[in-house]
């Protein structure tokens, strides 16, 4: 395998909370990347079908609001399940052009009743395959007013050429733990994905690369009043309070050594794909490498259940 691989990212505003345009939004950056012999691609936290900026707009926290009932329950219908079929046309273009992808998801899971949401991180690999769904662990501030706390199945890595690549949701990527977790696995190309932001990812980003020493991916999503539809419930009621950009972008790429190969791009829907060279890690890891020479399992180890959480098991016959 060759030490070099083509990876990018696409920073865009959803057409917000409808699971259908945003779809084919996103799939016309698919294909673009496909076309350019891109082998990763990688989108923004809960770009599928949104991210829930209304909450802090309209008074999210006051109990039984008939107004945040009525969001939300949009929120649920435009939300994906992937047991439905949700995702096939994703599966289907990473299989045409043989190229990963990392999508930032609103899933609706069946194993967990159907009508909870969660935050997911979804990896379909090079075949088409859907091969993880990571539940965001701990939702931030006032997304734990809509979303639930996900679990430690999704805390995996995967093969993609010379490379062990591994990612978390937004601020996940603070937590030290999971991120242990991944470095454990021999992760060296970290995806970190973010619904939009240059404050998160200028710093973080390189922090990382430098802890890691792997590359670091920052992806994030853009939003601007104007890619609210039309057909928002309570429209004007969130376009009270909302300013003119509520997410800027950053998405950024950083070298092993804490170097940038992408600054952190801010205002502007874009694909952007790029090379790395997984000899880069290698070089970095000479002197630090967090689960490997430079770790005492001896006096620290973490101890992570990776099990799939629910309420209920059944025994058949």
């Amino acid at each position: 395998m060759k030490d070099q691989l083509q990876v990018g990212f696409a920073q865009l505003a959803p057409i917000w909370l409808d699971r259908a345009a945003t779809t084919d939004k996103m799939l016309t950056y698919v294909h673009e990347a496909g076309t350019q012999g891109c082998q990763l691609l990688v989108f923004g936290e809960a770009l599928l079908p949104g991210y829930p900026f209304w909450v802090e707009l309209t008074d999210g926290a006051r109990f039984n609001s008939q107004l945040q009932k009525e969001i939300h329950a949009h929120y649920c219908e435009q939300a994906i399940q992937v047991e439905r079929g949700d995702l096939a046309p994703f599966c289907q273009a990473a299989q045409r052009y043989g190229m990963a992808l990392v999508l930032g998801t609103i899933e609706r899971p069946t194993d967990r009743g159907g009508h909870s949401l969660y935050c997911s991180l979804v990896y379909i690999d090079a075949s088409g395959h859907i091969a993880n769904v990571h539940r965001k662990l701990q939702p931030t501030y006032e997304e734990r007013l809509t979303w639930a706390a996900g679990d430690g199945h999704g805390l995996r890595t995967f093969p993609l050429g010379k490379f062990t690549l591994g990612g978390l949701n937004c601020w996940e990527n603070w937590m030290p733990l999971p991120r242990a977790a991944l470095y454990a696995l021999g992760e060296d190309l970290h995806v970190a994905i973010w619904p939009g932001n240059v404050r998160n990812t200028e710093i973080l980003t390189r922090f990382l690369a430098q802890e890691g020493r792997s590359y670091v991916m920052s992806v994030s999503g853009l939003m601007r009043r104007s890619d609210f539809p039309a057909t928002t419930p309570h429209l004007e009621r969130i376009l009270e309070q909302a300013p003119d950009l509520l997410a800027n972008g950053g998405s950024c790429i950083a070298n092993p050594d804490g170097s940038w190969l992408v600054e952190p791009m801010a205002g502007e829907e874009c694909l952007r794909i790029v090379t790395i060279d997984h000899a880069r890690v290698r070089e970095e890891r000479q002197n630090f490498d967090p689960a490997g020479h430079y770790s005492r399992p001896d006096v620290t180890q973490l101890h992570v259940n990776r099990q799939r959480q629910s309420t209920v098991q059944f025994i058949d016959e």
